[in-house]
């Protein structure tokens, strides 16, 4: 047995955990470079890293989840997670960077979606809502790292900021450890021809495109932001993650509107309307001829970002409860390669031509992303899928 309350406040922290995952490498960004007088390929090619981690832990985390249950992965998860953050603080050398990286990722990748496959295990009635609110957290989270980083970077050097940041992931750890979670949905193991199957909905293979973009793009924008501003507009390396934290602090607001509309409203306009606000934002940021304009537009990509991830999740979880934490798996890591590639190609295009140029990637990908969205939704055979 367990109690729906500390097992829905347990996934709100966990997901608040990989919000501080997401947000730590885009905030430091601009100082490992400053630090380690590295370019910006090899910047780039530390999302890469990172991202990899993710993705294998985005890979293993639904069959466990389903064979052994949630306890288990997030107090191990919140351990690594806390080791790799403080290791991130300390580390002298670049290799040493890296390895912590990996671990934050891998860690990051399997709470993250151990979170997601719970609020949707517990949440019978309207998971996208659920999700939603889950995403608040991730908001909050992501927002805090730049602008405690931001606010104090003056007074403090980035490494002892993190590292304090890391600490707190002690109070999370400690209540996971405490509560109990609901039990495994398959203790005698799980069906593996049922979960092979998976790879053969064509539904989840194009949600899984959809995360695979919209998972790359969260990085570039989280990743690449603060960077741009320095670049085109000349901010020092404090402004350029206060900025970056408007972006955060729009996609928290945008989660919790969505959180209560969602109850009533048509889900797939709501998902449509939000890709296409991010589609204007992403456009605005990147073309904006002044600073402030280009804050706007990354204020109106994060809201429009917001209703992505919570959505197409609940429409997995809503088709395939019987596997979701499988389900959720093979989805996560189809993102999370997306969370590989386009940081990665960012940072060589921006060798050549610039941020500001090579940002243009981000309204192509959203057009593509609303494309799909579109063609799932005029598929008949795929609408009973859908929450309407």
């Amino acid at each position: 047995m367990y109690n729906k309350r500390n097992v829905t406040s347990a996934a709100f922290l966990a997901m608040l955990i990989f919000g501080i995952v997401m947000a730590v490498l885009g905030s430091v960004l601009p100082s490992v470079i400053e630090k380690f007088k590295i370019t910006i390929i090899n910047a780039g090619s530390l999302f890469v890293i990172m991202n990899l981690g993710m993705l294998l832990g985005s890979m293993i985390f639904g069959p466990i989840v389903d064979r052994y249950g949630y306890k288990g992965l997030l107090t191990i998860c919140a351990i690594i997670i806390f080791a790799g953050i403080e290791g991130i603080a300390l580390s002298p050398t670049m290799f040493l960077l890296k390895v912590s990286l990996f671990f934050v990722g891998f860690a990051g990748g399997a709470i993250n979606g151990g979170a997601n496959a719970l609020v949707a295990d517990i949440n019978e009635g309207n998971k996208s809502s659920g999700l939603s609110y889950l995403g608040v957290f991730f908001g909050i989270g992501a927002f805090s790292v730049p602008f405690i980083l931001g606010s104090l970077l003056d007074h403090f050097k980035y490494e002892t900021i993190i590292g304090a940041v890391g600490m707190l992931i002690l109070i999370p750890l400690l209540f996971f450890t405490f509560i109990s979670f609901p039990g495994a949905k398959h203790s005698q193991g799980v069906p593996l021809k049922e979960s092979t199957g998976l790879l053969k909905e064509t539904l989840l293979l194009l949600l899984g495109m959809m995360l695979f973009i919209q998972s790359g793009l969260e990085m570039v924008i989280s990743g690449w932001s603060s960077t741009y501003f320095s670049e085109s507009f000349h901010t020092s390396p404090r402004e350029a993650v206060l900025l970056l934290s408007v972006y955060w602090l729009a996609l928290m607001i945008a989660r919790i509107i969505l959180g209560k509309i969602l109850v009533n409203a048509n889900h797939t306009r709501v998902l449509n309307m939000g890709l296409i606000i991010a589609l204007a934002g992403t456009i605005l940021m990147v073309l904006g001829p002044t600073k402030y304009v280009a804050l706007s537009g990354l204020a109106l990509t994060g809201f429009g970002f917001a209703a992505v991830f919570p959505m197409v999740l609940g429409f997995v979880g809503d088709a395939y409860a019987r596997l979701s934490g499988t389900a959720f798996s093979l989805v996560l890591a189809m993102g999370l390669l997306g969370g590989m590639f386009l940081p990665w190609i960012t940072g060589i295009m921006a060798e050549q031509f610039g941020l500001r140029y090579t940002l243009l990637l981000a309204p192509l990908c959203l057009l593509a992303s609303l494309i799909i969205f579109n063609i799932i939704r005029k598929q008949k055979s795929l609408e009973k899928h859908i929450i309407q």
